[in-house]
């Protein structure tokens, strides 16, 4: 966050007016350590996945020193120490940097290592690669008006994928078409290109990971737009349950 100052270690000698710097190391490659603090003196929650909606497994207290085994991305969160995507893994689980006085605005540990499937398109006859999709949704993203946008996030899927349309009526009939073995349901760690399904009052939502717990979806900030979002602001925002998500399989080509 910006009030942290940057990870220093300097030794200075002094000899009459002169100072001669010795030594300055800056960033970590192994674990770290950190300290939590909160305004309120609170205890901050610990979750089991680096989303606010992952459930708590713990807390820690204020004043606490923790040890930070590895960092990763997930939910937005502002904190103490400003705004970030960025989670501490602490030996119960994960816990929001936002609270954590490490001394650097970025990473301070290494990169968790999620097991996560990869997106894949083998076998599945898309004319688009995983990477092609994200490259598709980065490259449309768009704050103005599309009517081809509105309400018509399975189609937006489809287009993404090289589809001309997704094949299925609405973003849930997709979801209940796709076969289990391309299924992940309740898996909230989406790799770039899954598609991320929820049930709502509606027909239902889905919308394309992009990486690092962010997803691009249309509607969310407007109507008609398509921007980044996360899977926690479609359910606070619209009320959503998130179901899981799929490989890119469409009805259209099965």
């Amino acid at each position: 966050m910006s009030i942290r100052a940057l990870p220093t270690r300097v030794a200075v000698l002094a000899s009459g007016a002169a100072l001669a710097l010795l030594t300055v190391f800056t960033g970590s490659a192994a674990a770290a350590t950190g300290t939590v603090h909160t305004d309120s003196g609170a205890s901050v929650n610990v979750h089991s996945g680096p989303y606010t909606s992952s459930s708590v497994t713990g807390s820690v207290a204020n004043g606490a020193t923790v040890t930070i085994t590895c960092q990763t991305h997930g939910d937005t969160v502002t904190g103490k120490y400003g705004t970030s995507d960025i989670w501490d893994k602490i030996s119960t689980g994960y816990i929001t940097d936002t609270y954590v006085y490490t001394g650097s605005d970025g990473t301070v540990a290494p990169a968790c290592s999620t097991g996560t499937t990869a997106c894949s398109t083998s076998g599945l006859g898309d004319p688009h690669t995983c990477a092609q999709a994200v490259t598709w949704a980065n490259n449309h993203i768009s704050t103005s008006y599309n009517s081809d946008y509105y309400n018509r996030c399975d189609h937006i899927v489809g287009l993404a994928y090289g589809f001309p349309a997704s094949g299925s009526v609405t973003a849930i009939a997709h979801w209940n078409a796709v076969p289990s073995s391309y299924k992940h349901a309740g898996d909230r760690s989406v790799p770039a290109g899954g598609l991320a399904f929820f049930s709502t009052s509606s027909a239902g939502h889905v919308m394309i990971s992009i990486g690092g717990g962010t997803f691009v979806s249309n509607d969310i900030h407007g109507n008609g737009t398509y921007t980044k979002t996360t899977i926690s602001e479609i359910e606070s925002k619209w009320g959503a349950h998130y179901l899981g998500w799929t490989q890119p399989w469409f009805q259209y080509n099965h």
